[in-house]
């Protein structure tokens, strides 16, 4: 089996073993990353591979896979001229997240832990619940009150035990990490943990493949904590190191108006988050985050890109839900953000794609 890379603080440089179930770095408490620069396979050499994310074995830093549930290779269809849609609502748990929950049970299964826990506003606690079972693993996964009843009995249906948390998604997350630091426990962050990011950035060598070896010219993505942003810079950033793209796209992120903690530090020129977040109620649960651990690793992957951030109020999402489920398309309100960003021209006319990411039935239509 080849062994495992190691990860390291992107903040203080500490570097962590691998094989280790240390989940953060342990001097200043932070997210890590992961020492592994793979080099991409050309477009021609992927004829004929598995029909999962797996097909990009070369940039993955596990190989075998034996707990796929076939994840991946989602359709990409057209909204209008100039802007297309990748359905990753179409996964196995119906969310994008199976892209890099894949990887975080992989991982556990070598590690060999006592015990997989996972923190989630419902679809990152889904997709780690059901790898897990297929990994038959134990799975603990915690979630704030609020969350959507759907989502709650995915998780329960797929075996894992369900922890739900008096507050909101900060507070879900402090009682996660407090739970993680016990003895024997993995905790399967989809913030933390690199694994994740390089699950997530399968869907930008997809949009790769899907273009025919080019990507368009913006690449919108919801935030919140920001794994499918990250995970596509560093997807991004492989193609145009292996002279397999010849620009980089601009990465353009999405919040809610009503929690956009990224979104105001980047109107004040930051280089990470500004103050307390003021929040509100928001359809777009998923990305409902106040202070994301990765902010300025956020921050810098969109500056680098020439890109830059968009709010949506709750109208937005809400037309924009709508008009989808009237094309067919029925998705869920966090889903539906990047399309509430953009359907209004608000990229000028360039070429871009916006990632569906999660199913209808698992929040259903927003209303008034």
């Amino acid at each position: 089996m080849t062994a495992l890379p190691d990860c390291f603080c992107p903040t203080d440089g500490t570097r962590v073993p691998s094989g280790s179930l240390a989940w953060c770095c342990p001097v200043c408490r932070g997210p890590l990353d992961l020492d592994f620069s793979p080099t991409p396979a050309p477009l021609s050499s992927l004829t004929g591979r598995v029909n999962s994310l797996w097909r990009y074995a070369e940039c993955l830093p596990l190989a075998s896979p034996t707990v796929s549930l076939g994840e991946g290779r989602t359709p990409l269809v057209s909204l209008r001229e100039d802007v297309s849609a990748k359905l990753d609502f179409l996964m196995p748990t119906l969310s994008f997240k199976d892209r890099g929950a894949v990887l975080l049970a992989e991982l556990a299964l070598r590690l060999g832990p006592r015990q997989v826990l996972a923190d989630s506003s419902g679809n990152a606690g889904t997709a780690v619940a059901a790898y897990c079972a297929r990994a038959g693993l134990p799975c603990t996964v915690y979630v704030p009150e609020g969350t959507s009843p759907k989502k709650l009995e995915q998780i329960e249906a797929h075996g894992a035990r369900l922890r739900v948390v008096e507050g909101d998604r900060e507070a879900t997350a402090r009682a996660a990490r407090e739970a993680a630091d016990e003895e024997g426990v993995f905790y399967a962050s989809h913030v933390y943990n690199p694994y994740f990011l390089h699950g997530t950035k399968t869907y930008v060598h997809e949009l790769w493949e899907d273009l025919g070896g080019r990507l368009p010219d913006v690449v919108v993505v919801p935030v919140g904590n920001g794994t499918l942003l990250l995970g596509a810079a560093l997807a991004v950033a492989e193609l145009h190191g292996a002279g397999l793209i010849d620009r980089r796209p601009a990465l353009y992120a999405v919040q809610s108006a009503a929690v956009a903690p990224l979104a105001h530090a980047w109107s004040e020129g930051a280089e990470d988050l500004v103050g307390v977040t003021a929040t509100a109620p928001t359809f777009a649960e998923g990305i409902a985050i106040p202070n994301p651990p990765r902010a300025r690793q956020i921050l810098r992957a969109v500056r680098a890109s020439g890109g830059a951030f968009l709010t949506v109020t709750e109208d937005q999402i809400r037309h924009a839900q709508s008009d989808l489920a009237s094309r067919g398309l029925y998705v869920e309100s966090t889903g539906v953000a990047c399309w509430a960003a953009v359907r209004d021209g608000a990229l000028g006319g360039r070429e871009a794609v916006v990632p569906l990411c999660g199913a209808g039935v698992k929040t259903g239509m927003a209303r008034e």
